[in-house]
């Protein structure tokens, strides 16, 4: 629900490894596999007030692996699957860049690319969110750090397809731990924290 400034809380989800089974520079629907537990942990954030938003780095994009459309094309189907679970998406960001391995038009070093906030920041501005409420759930350390940059207050580092917790070396800056965003949502301690952000 809106705070005092009437913006929105929101949790930000990275793509691939924490919605998706990581396969490398999936862009088709057949190679798309949920993560097993996301799509009803996303339904319980929804429920709790939360705007769910994509922020993904693409550079299958920019290295003309597949196109923007798609990436647009898989996006609506996957963006379908979250409605229909009661998890709706209040959108989907992503950066098509890289700063070398790309194709000229695509090769540059962006704002938004992760470890850069401009994801976070332009999802901010679009959607009025209250980025100190909010949490990012990633399972990389770029992802971390592009929370702590734009100041999202919980950011929660998950385990690569929610395959084991991440090493505890990994992402310093990590305000939690979980093997997978289901994990995650299971835990007492974390609800808590986000119930107890919705009445800040």
């Amino acid at each position: 629900m809106p705070g005092a400034t009437g913006r929105r809380r929101a949790a930000f989800l990275d793509r691939d490894g924490v919605i998706n089974i990581d396969h490398g520079y999936v862009f088709r629907r057949e190679d798309f596999e949920f993560v097993p537990g996301t799509l009803a942990a996303c339904a319980q954030l929804h429920r709790q007030g939360m705007l769910l938003v994509v922020v993904t780095n693409q550079s299958g994009i920019g290295r003309g692996l597949y196109s923007e459309d798609d990436f647009r094309r898989l996006s609506a189907w996957m963006s379908a699957e979250f409605a229909a679970a009661g998890a709706p998406l209040a959108g989907v960001y992503h950066c098509p860049h890289h700063p070398q391995a790309a194709l000229a038009q695509f090769r540059l070093a962006c704002d938004c690319r992760k470890p850069a906030p401009g994801l976070l920041l332009a999802a901010a501005r679009e959607l009025s969110l209250d980025l100190s409420r909010s949490v990012l759930f990633g399972d990389k350390a770029s992802d971390i750090e592009a929370a702590l940059a734009a100041g999202v207050a919980q950011r929660v580092l998950l385990g690569t397809d929610g395959r084991a917790l991440p090493p505890p070396d990994l992402a310093p800056q990590a305000t939690a731990r979980f093997a997978s965003l289901a994990e995650a949502m299971q835990s007492e301690s974390l609800c808590a924290m986000l119930s107890e952000d919705a009445h800040a």
